[in-house]
């Protein structure tokens, strides 16, 4: 879920700022979190049973997703897009069992992605990164007749969801975590477009299109009733994100000359899932891909689209060409009507015009350049892994948070007794805080759940939970796998 709106700061001053509601992630290294919360137990035993206790947890918590994970990643051998077409053309299934196998797998892939706290973006988050710029001041869009749009489309009508993105049947983006990007420049040229712009909607304003322009925008723009701008405020608490464009920037020759510095919210990971089209009638296409990115600016999430065109000149070009041309016409009929019509004028309007319609058409030429290093600089800096590698991460991005919730949680109950899912909720939300200076939209029932499925905790008549002590939740979880293989390597090593 997504917010934008301006708020006043001062007198004059407003800044333009997204909420966006936070995943249930911790953000705290694992290592980092058990030695803290075992640093605060008083005993020394205590603290012995309890990170004996955390490692019985982790190795429980791997054992029980090895064999889906397994399960997956055997699926996705055969939609691999490097290597999965010889491997189901060797194994020769007929179409509807591939059809089967590929909805098995995305039904895997979107769990595990449910596990590991990713989300898939909204049409209103969408449609308020789409409604600034950043550093791509390109338009950006897909080549959907390259794009696949039987795959996601089946998957979303056996597993129906609220507020999907309009391109939800030929690719969906994952996001995960909230960020801030800065950059600082003189940004000349973005500067001009910027004057330019704004001469061009005082026009719309003064001749009235702005509102027939308005009154076509709202129709196109989707909005859920039941989430309008009165949302629980408690959702939204800590979740305000400043953006800063040069759009929003007051005129004063201080702010034109100077270096100016631009502030953009960005999803700290994306994965975006999608297969491309069949090339011919004959061969379908079966490989889907899955590409992880980092640090993406909302403003910017063009970058990371699949099957993307070459971008054309913007809007604002297609102006400057026109009205360029319109005066340049009217100059020249102008002069062409005095009695004295002098040719080195109308040679020097034309030369004028022409001049800056040459200058509208390098400055696009800058910016293709900029957004071609843009993209590639994604592909190497941003571009995390993609594929198997990708799928692989989030498989142990699931097991390590599973594994901090199960072990926060715990922590609590043994230190603060009884407590109701609430309560439990609120104090590892404020350990979090406290302890490590993080903020955390704690999943307390997810964390209950694995502690129940462990036996290691109880629930009275009135739900209050409470967790056995640390010498018995050993002994119910039992000496793991792991465990005999560390003390068999042990007793080889012993002389």
């Amino acid at each position: 879920m997504a917010q934008s709106s301006v708020e006043g700061m001062g007198h004059d001053k407003k800044k333009e700022v997204i909420r966006i509601e936070r995943e249930s992630v911790i953000p705290v290294m694992k290592p980092k979190l058990i030695m803290t919360l075992a640093n605060l137990i008083k005993h020394s035993s205590d603290r012995v049973e309890f990170l004996k206790l955390c490692k019985r947890i982790e190795y429980t918590i791997r054992a029980w997703y090895l064999l889906q994970f397994e399960d997956m990643m055997q699926l996705y051998s055969l939609f691999d897009p490097v290597s999965g077409a010889q491997k189901l053309e060797h194994e020769r299934l007929p179409p509807g069992e591939i059809d089967e196998l590929e909805q098995n797998f995305l039904t895997y892939l979107f769990e595990v992605m449910k596990k590991s706290n990713f989300k898939i973006a909204t049409q209103d988050e969408i449609d308020i990164a789409h409604s600034g710029q950043y550093l791509l001041n390109l338009p950006i869009t897909v080549n959907e007749s390259k794009l696949d749009k039987v795959l996601l489309r089946k998957y979303f009508e056996e597993h129906p969801q609220n507020n999907l993105p309009d391109f939800f049947d030929k690719y969906i983006i994952f996001r995960r975590g909230i960020g801030l990007d800065q950059t600082t420049d003189f940004f000349i040229m973005e500067k001009v477009d910027m004057l330019i712009a704004r001469f061009w909607a005082y026009l719309l304003r003064k001749t009235g299109l702005e509102k027939i322009l308005s009154s076509w925008s709202k129709r196109r723009h989707r909005k859920d009733p039941k989430k309008g701008d009165e949302n629980n405020s408690e959702t939204y608490q800590g979740d305000v994100y400043e953006r800063i464009r040069l759009e929003k920037l007051p005129l004063s020759f201080g702010n034109l000359l100077n270096k100016t510095t631009i502030q953009e919210p960005t999803f700290d990971r994306i994965i975006v899932v999608y297969r491309p089209a069949s090339s011919s009638s004959k061969k379908k296409e079966r490989g889907i891909f899955v590409k992880h990115f980092k640090t993406i600016p909302m403003a910017d999430m063009e970058i990371v689209l699949p099957e993307k065109k070459n971008p054309g000149l913007t809007p604002m070009d297609w102006v400057k060409f026109l009205g360029s041309a319109i005066v340049g016409l009217v100059a020249v009929v102008s002069s062409l009507e005095m009695s004295t019509a002098n040719l080195r004028v109308i040679g020097a309007i034309l030369s004028t015009v022409l001049g800056y319609c040459i200058k509208t058409y390098f400055t696009f030429q800058q910016n293709l350049v900029a957004y071609q290093n843009l993209i590639t600089q994604s592909m190497y800096d941003k571009q995390l892994d993609s594929g198997k590698a990708t799928l692989l991460h989030l498989c142990d991005d699931v097991i390590q948070q599973e594994v901090k919730e199960v072990i926060l949680s715990f922590f609590i109950l043994m230190e603060q007794g009884k407590a109701t899912r609430q309560e439990l909720d609120k104090l590892c939300e404020e350990i979090l805080k406290e302890e490590f200076g993080e903020t955390c939209n704690f999943d307390v029932d997810d964390a209950i759940e694995k502690l129940e499925k462990l036996g290691i905790v109880t629930k009275d008549v009135i739900s209050r939970y409470q967790c056995v002590g640390l010498k018995r939740a050993n002994e119910i979880i039992g000496t793991t796998t792991e465990e005999l293989v560390v003390k068999a390597k042990q007793g080889c090593a012993t002389p």
